[in-house]
């Protein structure tokens, strides 16, 4: 008797840490705080006569919902999407003097995905469901008043931030 409750036990031990969600940020729409994603104005959905008049899909390129993005971003946020602004292209221009890596995007994705798999130590033995972001991230991010102080200790020219609580 001793050993069958003692073999549930374990059955019941392991079947717990079993499967779960492995994800470091947690999003869930439960929490009760508005959803954002929820206001924002979208396309009705067309159907083609035919599926073989679309065009083929291209990763990272225009699609025929989101023809324009950006402009579209732009009008939705009050600005103008004929204007621009006249800094912008030194801006540009100061940013990308030393080239730009066009797959940028795909590189970050499979180096925090490596980063995220070389983590998952933190969540093997998880018991309470709790957002682990900040803590796997904590290395790499920043003091931002530790930083403010190191800029005005060098002289430079800040703006004045909140007080920190």
């Amino acid at each position: 008797m001793r050993g069958l409750v003692l073999a549930l036990c374990a059955a019941l031990t392991l079947s717990a840490c079993g499967g779960g969600d492995r994800t470091l940020h947690k999003t869930s729409l439960t929490d009760g705080s508005p959803d954002e994603f929820g206001v924002q104005p979208t396309r009705t959905l067309e159907l083609p006569q035919s599926m073989n008049l679309l065009p083929t899909p291209t990763p990272g390129g225009v699609n025929l919902a989101d023809a324009n993005p950006q402009a579209d971003a732009i009008a939705v946020l009050g600005g103008s999407v004929t204007g621009g602004v006249g800094g912008d292209g030194a801006l540009m221009a100061q940013v990308s003097r030393f080239g730009v890596d066009p797959s940028i995007r795909s590189v970050l994705a499979a180096e925090d995905a490596a980063f995220r798999k070389r983590r998952t130590n933190l969540s093997l033995f998880r018991i309470f469901n709790r957002d682990r972001y900040f803590q796997a991230y904590r290395g790499q991010s920043l003091d931002a008043y530790a930083e403010l102080e190191r800029f005005r200790s060098l002289g430079a020219a800040v703006p004045s931030a909140p007080p920190a609580n």
